[in-house]
């Protein structure tokens, strides 16, 4: 990874941490906290900050909108990367098939026709020995 990503990739977790603990000082919230959520609640502004300084370092990077569906989807933005391979791993082997396919049809198409035409074949032949 490249070092501006690594870069907000700690940022962000430093500053998911960050809400994490505000949650829970304000799920137990009592009074004589409220210095310390102050603080957290101005770290958690420096940290989109932070955050927002990085952006400009890391423009030029293209995530796809189907990764952020899998993020809202409570999944692991890992898995659309593998469910892309898979889905390029089954149209691969689609493909191939019908390549294999026409394949015979050719193979058989020139067998019946050197039967039918066998002159026309042979000049056929002659003139592309290639496909034959």
């Amino acid at each position: 990874m490249s070092a501006p990503l690594e870069n907000l990739e700690t940022q962000l977790e430093m500053f998911i941490e960050n809400v994490r603990q505000i949650r829970i000082i304000v799920s137990d919230f009592q009074p004589q906290g409220q210095n310390v959520l102050n603080q957290k609640i101005q770290g958690l502004v420096s940290g989109l900050q932070e955050i927002n300084k990085l952006k400009n370092q890391v423009q030029d990077i293209y995530v796809p909108f189907e990764v952020f569906d899998y993020i809202d989807q409570d999944k692991n933005p890992q898995l659309y990367t593998k469910d892309c391979v898979e889905k390029a791993l089954a149209k691969n082997e689609e493909v191939k098939g019908k390549i294999d396919a026409y394949r015979k049809f050719k193979s058989n198409m020139l067998a019946e026709l050197f039967k039918t035409f066998p002159n026309e074949m042979n000049m056929y032949r002659a003139y592309r020995p290639d496909s034959v």
